[in-house]
């Protein structure tokens, strides 16, 4: 079935290219799509396009149907283009003519929109709880080891103390701020497109107010040509919160493998949780970070690739957009992949404790030094230079005590400003909406 069915068919070549991964992909949009149809229909009534007796004929189907979709009872028939078709073949096959009434009004270009936007909603829900999941560990590790010194390097060389507090806490802000690129990711998906039909509007009297209620978005795309435009918009604006993410658990990862090796030593993990060499019996890798650092790397290029993909195009809809789906969707379900596991693995990692004492990490100590001095009276440069001459002639001895209680420091790790932070900024996801405009529109509230 083809909603654009006009009596002929297109070659089965020309078909299986044009049809591509929709088949697939699209069944992560049914639920939505469902969703979005039990909100037009309801507006159709509304306006006189749908009778009374019609629409609960059509809310109990569509709502079967979605309960089939939870269920994993559903597929796209081969033959049928898309959800959008499938759908209406069904509602057709089991109610005749009303079920050729749901697509007054729309077009697959603004149902393919709110398919998409309310699935961006769910899916950056899962991932923000991911974040949050893997934030309260860095903030408990940061919490647990934050008496444990650990040496901190500029250009790979030893520079100054640091603290697993400090580092497990850095991370853990690195989130906070990560979630910022989030919110507008969500706030960018948060319009509904619904109405805007193949992007010039439609002769019917349609009430875009009503529906964007009914789906539980905050406002909606006024302008019908510009709820076009944001196909490939709201996904570049994903594309970036995902490489923004991926980029702090690439660094992360890196810090991980280096902090493992035989040179570092800092941290390990069970055996369970490491592999092995063929060839070497001492051998005990980082596979699981190697390849969190390896896809993150790949994760932020995304947003070049999108941008590439959705640029040079007028106004208006054209096909190249399907291929949005096929590239953010996967790397998407790659960065939820690498959310969990890094968080699984941190919660088994153990840490070293004595590290500074080896003589390795003698000059972590000399800006300590220069401070006690400037503490005592001595201007900054001359404590510099006697400390200096100290290394230059080898008389230099460090003093491992460390006094850093400023907020953010080693003594002041500022845990529960950090939080605070965060909640503000999970404060600003309204995820509750969406759930409540599902209810209703499922019959459950």
């Amino acid at each position: 079935m083809k909603l654009w069915d006009k009596g002929y068919e297109p070659e089965a070549a020309i078909e299986a290219f044009t049809v591509g991964q929709d088949r697939i992909l699209d069944l992560r949009l049914a639920p939505w799509d469902i969703l979005g149809t039990l909100a037009h229909i309801d507006m159709l009534n509304h306006i006189d396009l749908l009778e009374d007796e019609e629409l609960p004929v059509l809310q109990k189907a569509l709502q079967r149907l979605y309960e089939q979709v939870i269920a994993g009872d559903f597929e796209i028939e081969e033959g049928v283009e898309d959800i959008h078709s499938q759908v209406e073949l069904i509602l057709t096959r089991e109610l005749g003519d009303i079920g050729k009434k749901i697509h007054s009004g729309r077009s697959r270009n603004d149902q393919v929109l709110v398919d998409l936007k309310l699935y961006f909603k769910a899916e950056i829900e899962e991932t923000v709880k991911l974040v949050d999941e893997l934030f309260t560990t860095l903030q408990s590790l940061s919490e647990k080891h934050k008496e444990v010194l650990l040496p901190g390097y500029t250009h790979l060389q030893v520079a100054m103390p640091s603290s697993f507090g400090v580092w497990f806490g850095a991370f853990a802000e690195n989130l906070v701020e990560d979630l910022l690129l989030w919110q507008a990711a969500y706030q960018t998906s948060d319009r509904n497109p619904l109405g805007s039909a193949a992007g010039y509007g439609s002769s019917f009297p349609l009430d875009r107010q009503r529906t964007t209620d009914l789906l539980g978005f905050s406002t909606l795309h006024y302008n019908v040509v510009n709820a076009q435009m944001s196909r490939g918009r709201a996904e570049k604006t994903i594309a970036f919160a995902i490489a923004g993410l991926a980029g702090t658990l690439n660094r992360l990862a890196m810090d991980v493998c280096l902090y493992m090796s035989q040179n570092f030593g800092f941290i390990t993990f069970p055996d369970r949780l490491t592999t092995g060499s063929s060839i070497m019996p001492h051998k005990k890798n980082p596979d699981v970070f190697e390849l969190v650092r390896g896809h993150c790397a790949r994760l932020q290029a995304l947003p070049g690739e999108l941008s590439n993909l959705s640029s040079n195009l007028p106004t208006g809809y054209h096909r190249d957009m399907q291929l949005l789906k096929e590239v953010l969707l996967p790397a998407w379900d790659r960065l939820k992949d690498c959310l969990q596991i890094t968080n699984y693995m941190l919660q088994h990692v153990e840490v070293r404790e004595g590290i500074i004492q080896d003589e390795r990490y003698d000059y972590l100590f000399t800006v300590e030094e220069v401070n006690r001095l400037v503490l005592s009276g001595v201007p900054f440069r001359e404590a510099y230079k006697q400390v200096g001459g100290a290394v230059e002639s080898g008389t230099y001895q460090p003093n491992r005590e460390v006094e850093h209680q400023h907020l953010g420091s080693i003594g002041n790790l500022a845990t529960e400003h950090i939080k605070a932070q965060h909640q503000t900024v999970r404060s600003g996801f309204q995820f509750e909406a969406l759930h409540r405009a599902v209810e209703k529109l499922l019959g459950k509230a």
